[in-house]
């Protein structure tokens, strides 16, 4: 099983890099839209740590960009069915666990890297990792790309073309974005608002990255465990790939 799955992360990261155009597009665009935005409310944006808005932008455009790459990556098993390349991996002896361990676990590092890539920018946002809170933020990041991945997952193995896969992970993902906390805090939020942050799993990853990268704030008064945060970023994940297995051992073909 873990050798199956070692070939296929194997294969989902050879790709990547092959194709340069997707780096450029999992990570351009959320960051020009950082850069943007954050400036343009920076002066109208008040918050109860002081952070500007370019400061409290920044956790969720680092959700944002692993995202976008769960998105890209996802897109890989529609590409594989058309190509004959799926069924061949089904009719192997691989297990099907295989399956969905090697594709979400290839999505997951490219996402990784890539907000890791981007955390690195931290530092022109007033932020200064000691080793357990960069290693914390690691651990969180690691978490919501696998979850995110995990849902394209679904999402992608029944998906027929492209076109309907964009319409349905924005359907899901993107409002799953807006809800996070990403764009503003859930204490400004109406109340209905916050009960679906609440159920919101990326609302713990944003939080916990929050907290990771400023000490003083913004602290979510709703979220004040970081390990209870964390918990909920890997139970998330968890449960993508135990319902990615699941689908998978169905006995039908896709």
């Amino acid at each position: 099983m873990i050798s199956a799955a070692l070939t296929l992360t194997q294969r989902e990261i050879v790709r990547f890099f092959r194709q340069r155009g997707r780096v450029v597009g999992a990570i351009v665009p959320p960051v020009i839209f950082w850069f943007l935005i954050g400036s343009g409310l920076s002066n109208s944006f008040q918050h109860q740590a002081s952070l500007n808005y370019l400061q409290y932008f920044f956790p969720g455009t680092l959700v944002m960009i692993v995202l976008f790459t769960a998105i890209f990556s996802t897109i890989s098993i529609i590409e594989d069915r058309k190509e004959g390349f799926l069924q061949s991996v089904l009719v192997s002896p691989a297990p099907r666990a295989s399956i969905a361990l090697g594709k979400i676990f290839g999505g997951a590092v490219i996402a990784f890297i890539q907000g890791l890539l981007f955390l690195l920018l931290s530092g022109f946002v007033g932020t200064l990792l000691d080793v357990p809170r960069l290693l914390y933020a690691l651990a969180i990041l690691l978490s919501v790309s696998f979850g995110l991945t995990g849902l394209g997952f679904l999402i992608a193995w029944r998906m027929d073309s492209t076109q309907g896969f964009h319409a349905v992970m924005n359907l899901f993902l993107m409002p799953m974005w807006f809800l996070s906390g990403a764009l503003f805090p859930m204490e400004t939020a109406p109340g209905w608002l916050k009960i679906l942050m609440m159920a919101n799993p990326l609302t713990y990853a944003v939080s916990a990255l929050q907290k990771a990268l400023y000490v003083s704030g913004p602290a979510m008064a709703l979220f004040p465990s970081p390990i209870f945060s964390l918990i909920v970023s890997i139970a998330f994940a968890a449960l993508m790939f135990i319902l990615s297995t699941l689908i998978c051992s169905r006995t039908e073909h896709p």
